[in-house]
């Protein structure tokens, strides 16, 4: 940390929450000129009142950029388009976002001749990874500042209640109480919550904790269905078969999907995962328009992929999905995967029919132009070309090997 007279400038990563808020004022009182900045990656923020809120606090100058359509298209899309799940549950959604926050944060800090950034990610999480493998790979030798991993910060504050103590001494108003002290972090594909009483797994949480779905309990006893377009592995039209309501356009589809999937309580999960630092962590997550996609996605690959490519990318899938958990967003790996990825896409259009109801989605059937399948070579009624007698060598041919197994 450099001394309080050297007035370095700092871009901090600003959420307008406990964490970045008392950080701002530690960062001020070192003697730090702070320049925040906010992306609106779809969070339900008042960013007026969060910058508002970062400029009484001291900060030199606020950026607030809207990432939405950027966040859906490059981001949320890409993923979709691999089926990215980290370990079979969980859809990525504050993975993706710290990424695209990290790249306009430098860009910030290029603009703003500044050589250091900061953010407020814990030493304990995967988020203090995503952020600075990032800073580092898109801005080699600029000087981060994790206060998490401070010494300084840390005989200061030890968790949760220091941050409010301090928060309540400096006047800086905050959401978080010591009654309700869990974490969120909310944006357009999700919300995530952690910490807290969610610290015990065997935790049941609260249904009033929720916030971006209705409990499948409280859904409409009447299904809601929609057909999904996909073109090139992109969704790019919802409609609504009840209403007779069309959709387009990345954001605007993805937007929907989230109001039909809140209403129908899709999309809530619960689950312990293995994060990169090596620790297990519980969270709890609401993803409804990513979950309603993944599975749309998933059933129109089965009507247009090869065999063998549907193969290989399942096997590439956790791959895919482990870097983007572990940061490496920016990184040749993954931009040789993806490569692969948006190669096997280029058949993938088609429509998906599908039955939203009390917590599921359901595919009801598919169609496209690009399909392989042959209801004649299917058909149990018809050869439709296919000489059933050929199997008897397929088989004998697959079982040489077993057979002279001692």
């Amino acid at each position: 940390m450099k001394a309080k007279n050297s007035c370095g400038k700092v871009v901090l990563a600003y959420s307008g929450g406990l964490d970045t808020s008392v950080i701002l004022k530690w960062l001020i009182n070192k003697g730090y000129k702070v320049v925040c900045f906010i992306a609106d990656v779809g969070q339900d923020e008042d960013f007026e009142k969060a910058k508002a809120k970062a400029i009484s606090i001291g900060a030199s100058k606020v950026y607030v950029q809207d990432l939405k359509e950027e966040f859906v298209e490059k981001y949320i899309f890409q993923a979709l388009k691999a089926n990215a799940v980290y370990e079979g549950k969980y859809l990525l959604g504050t993975s993706l976002a710290r990424p695209l926050i990290a790249e306009k944060q430098v860009e910030i800090a290029k603009k703003e001749n500044a050589k250091i950034v900061a953010h407020g990610a814990t030493g304990k999480g995967n988020d203090q990874v995503r952020f600075e493998l990032a800073y580092m790979k898109l801005m080699p030798g600029i000087e981060i500042i994790s206060p998490w991993k401070e010494t300084e910060f840390l005989a200061q504050f030890n968790g949760r209640a220091d941050l409010l103590k301090f928060a309540k001494e400096n006047g800086i108003q905050v959401e978080a109480t010591s009654e309700k002290p869990y974490s969120m972090d909310d944006n357009i594909m999700h919300i995530s919550y952690e910490a807290g009483q969610l610290e015990d797994p065997a935790f049941e949480p609260d249904e009033g904790m929720f916030k971006k779905t209705v409990s499948p309990k409280q859904a409409p006893d009447k299904e809601t269905k929609i057909m999904i377009e996909f073109k090139a592995g992109i969704p790019v039209k919802v409609i609504n078969l009840i209403k007779k309501k069309e959709v387009t356009g990345s954001l605007r589809l993805f937007s929907y999907l989230n109001k039909l999937g809140s209403k129908n309580g899709i999309g809530r999960i619960d689950l312990v995962e293995n994060r990169f630092v090596g620790m297990k962590s519980r969270g709890v997550y609401e993803t409804p328009a990513g979950t309603i996609l993944l599975k749309a996605h998933l059933d129109i690959e089965g009507l247009v992929l090869d065999r063998e490519v549907c193969h290989l990318k399942d096997m590439l899938m956790p791959k895919i999905a482990q870097l983007i958990y572990s940061g490496f967003w920016f990184s040749p790996e993954m931009e040789f995967l993806m490569a692969a990825v948006d190669k096997s896409q280029e058949n993938v259009d088609g429509k998906v029919y599908m039955s939203l109801y009390k917590g599921n989605a359901f595919v009801t059937g598919r169609e496209s132009p690009k399909s392989l399948y042959s209801k004649d070579i299917a058909s149990m009624d018809k050869l439709g070309g296919y000489d059933q007698t050929d199997a008897k060598g397929f088989i004998k041919l697959n079982a040489l090997r077993l057979m002279r197994r001692k």
